[in-house]
């Protein structure tokens, strides 16, 4: 059984994880999150993939679909804007709405499970400002 195996490795630690001041160091939160076994487990239903890929697959099909119709010059437009729009953000602390990309992807009028239930005033996740920004231009 191949994936009672993998299971079987992913059980274990590595050693790689334990940085120079000791193994009994605790989980640094900043830079690797919180720890979620739900993110190292394989899908359980054969359309999860697809669902997570959801956007990127209809990105490609839009991309496909436009390169068709009016020509290369189009969807190679539309991949630079959307690439000049997604290095343009907000401090890292800071909630980021992407409104200019829901833009450009025909998103902003769609109500989304996000839009309701993922209001950003009520996160829990705020780190320290400066340490954030450090990590950011690579200073720590």
């Amino acid at each position: 059984d191949s994936r009672g195996a993998s299971s079987l490795l992913k059980d274990s630690i590595p050693i790689t994880e334990f940085s120079a001041s000791g193994p009994f160091e605790g989980h640094d939160l900043l830079r690797r999150g919180f720890t979620s076994v739900k993110n190292e487990l394989l899908p359980s239903h054969p359309l999860e993939l697809s669902e997570k890929n959801f956007q990127l697959n209809q990105d490609k099909t839009n991309f496909a679909m436009l390169r068709n119709i009016q020509g290369l010059h189009a969807p190679l437009k539309l991949q630079m804007e959307l690439r000049a729009v997604k290095q343009a953000q907000r401090l890292p602390f800071l909630h980021s709405s992407n409104m200019a990309l829901d833009t450009l992807r025909g998103n902003d009028e769609c109500i989304g499970f996000e839009d309701i239930l993922n209001d950003p005033s009520q996160s829990e996740v705020m780190g320290e400002p400066h340490m954030m920004m450090e990590y950011k231009l690579g200073l720590l």
